[in-house]
């Protein structure tokens, strides 16, 4: 089988465009779960620093900023856990779907 065929048959296969949505709208999504809060984070330390001053403990030196910082970065971390594993699941599935259909 040619190349153009099995590309064809895959363009084709609506499979193919069902991942092809699923995987943009998920990665769409975590995007905006991470991006939001992280430049709203940004805007408020540059024009509301006050807001992160506070200290977390009395007579501490670490402050909410730091905390919420750390909590941004972790979030960030466990999106991408989070479509790692998706995409190791649903989307590999899909994939090995529409090449074996490809294939025949």
């Amino acid at each position: 089988m040619s190349d153009k065929t099995m590309h064809d048959r895959i363009l084709t296969n609506p499979k193919f465009k069902e991942l092809v949505t699923k995987r943009t709208r998920f990665a769409v999504l975590l995007s905006i779960v991470v991006l939001v809060p992280y430049y709203t984070f940004m805007v408020l330390v540059s024009m509301k620093p006050e807001v992160f001053s506070g200290t977390l403990s009395e007579g501490g030196v670490l402050t909410i900023g730091w905390l919420i910082a750390a909590l941004l970065v972790i979030g960030g971390w466990l999106t991408t856990g989070i479509y790692v594993s998706r995409a190791n699941g649903e989307f590999d599935r899909l994939n090995n779907e529409i090449l074996s259909e490809a294939r025949k």
